[in-house]
């Protein structure tokens, strides 16, 4: 029997996940104002959501240098698994998005009443796992950056880690999110360089609606298209997207919408994706001459921006790699910390003090440290670190997507809004499909090891 939709409480302390409804309020009442006919040309402002959200969080520090390793080692032939994972990721954030409308909760408190405690303990620790290894990707993009600008990572790093603490408990963090969030704006200039840096548009259509794949160093492709997928489709957008929908209000009557915010996101953050391996391939992999160059520092991620921004390609990357790290750095302990105390019911809330919630804080804090102590590592490879983080997502993503479609396909929580059967084919393809490539590529690492060739 379907569960009847639970209203939302209206005073849940939850910013991170209320500030998309409040300003979707803040832009309503100022379109009723006096300067309204000047403000409806851009009234399409109002339709940006969860979903647009969501999938431009894909695009943090990690994302960016993994696309650029894709372009660098691999020119354009892995635009064509692009093109699926827009399909699974569209999908995918639209089942979170309804399980938001339909029922006024977050993910993380249906896995708890669906699946008990102990499911929702392994769900909440897989979640924490990819969670604090993508913050350490974070702190390791904050030391790239800075020492882009010749700033050693031991001043930046514990500087960064301290403020955005001090930012987030102080309840001061909303007054400086909106700088760090205009520093990634520096990203959207791949497209312009993708296009100055004259690819072969011939080659790019074919390859992104033709699969390639190379004949040689297949583990290592293997390696990147895992870490492409944990990149563009991570857990803590999908917990993200829902929740932000449920706090909004939003239900089945009044969902097109957000169903349509959840498919445009998508495809907008993946366009973006798109060009900066377009624009990458077209630089770096070009230079190299067809032989694929590994990505080892920022500078060489910031090559691929020449065509457009000259010399200041990397100090242009650099801001838009600080800011996305920043960014990133301060929402994803927060967003862990909100997840997993509700899905157990213990007191949160960043204006609360440690005594008072313990379990939210110590999390928070706890994250934050060892993401930046970690990055602190002498001689730490950071850019294959964050690249690696984004593999080991791609490992832990068929989990969570296992509890979301047992949820969504459920009767007694979902009603008449379950998925339908190209829904289901297309996500449960998605699950099985990157286990059986998580399965070959941890084969193909280890195997060598003991002296069987595998995918070499």
């Amino acid at each position: 029997m379907h569960v009847a939709r639970q209203a939302v409480n209206p005073v849940f302390d939850h910013p991170i996940f209320d500030r998309p409804a409040r300003g979707l309020r803040q832009f309503q009442r100022w379109r009723k104002a006096r300067l309204a006919r000047l403000a409806r040309p851009f009234a399409f402002l109002g339709f940006l959501g969860p979903g647009l959200i969501a999938a431009n969080a894909g695009n943090d520090a990690g994302g960016i240098v993994t696309y650029a390793s894709d372009g660098a080692q691999y020119g354009f032939t892995l635009l064509w698994m692009l093109v699926l994972v827009t399909v699974s990721m569209g999908i995918v954030q639209e089942m979170c998005a309804r399980m938001g409308a339909a029922t006024g909760k977050g993910l993380s408190a249906l896995i708890r009443e669906r699946f008990g405690v102990r499911g929702a303990a392994f769900a909440m620790f897989t979640l924490l796992i990819a969670n604090t290894l993508i913050t350490i990707s974070e702190f390791a993009g904050i030391a790239a950056a800075s020492e882009l600008f010749g700033i050693p990572k031991y001043i930046t790093v514990p500087f960064a880690a301290i403020g955005v603490w001090l930012l987030v408990t102080r309840g001061s963090y909303g007054r400086v999110e909106k700088v760090f969030l205009v520093m990634t704006f520096a990203f959207f200039a791949y497209p312009i360089a993708a296009f100055l840096a004259h690819p072969d548009w011939g080659m790019v259509v074919h390859q992104t609606f033709v699969p390639t794949i190379p004949k040689t160093h297949l583990s290592t492709y293997l390696l990147l298209f895992v870490g492409t997928v944990g990149t563009t489709i991570t857990p803590y957008m999908q917990l993200y997207i829902q929740s932000a929908v449920a706090e909004k209000g939003i239900d089945m009557g009044h969902y097109r919408a957000e169903r349509a915010d959840a498919y445009s996101g998508a495809i907008f953050g993946d366009m973006i994706s798109a060009f900066i391996i377009i624009a990458t391939g077209a630089t770096v992999f070009a230079a190299s001459h067809g032989a694929g160059m590994q990505v080892n520092d920022a500078k060489q991620a910031a090559l691929a921006l020449a065509p457009f921004l000259g010399k200041y390609a990397v100090a242009i990357f650099a801001i838009g790699l600080l800011g996305a790290s920043l960014l990133a750095a301060a929402v994803l302990p927060l967003s862990t910390a909100y997840s997993i105390t509700e899905s157990f019911g213990f007191e949160r809330g960043v204006s609360r003090s440690f005594a008072e919630a313990p379990i939210f804080n110590g999390l928070f804090t706890g994250m934050l440290a060892f993401g930046a102590l970690v990055a602190l590592i002498p001689g730490l490879p950071l850019i294959q670190l964050m690249v690696i983080v984004q593999v080991i997502n791609g490992v832990l993503l068929p989990i969570l997507l296992v509890f979301i479609l047992k949820l969504v396909n459920d009767r007694r929580i979902m009603g008449k809004y379950v998925n339908s059967l190209v829904e289901n084919a297309v996500a449960w393809s998605t699950t099985i499909l990157l286990s059986a490539l998580c399965t070959v590529m941890i084969a193909s690492i280890v195997l060598p090891m003991v002296g069987i060739p595998f995918l070499q």
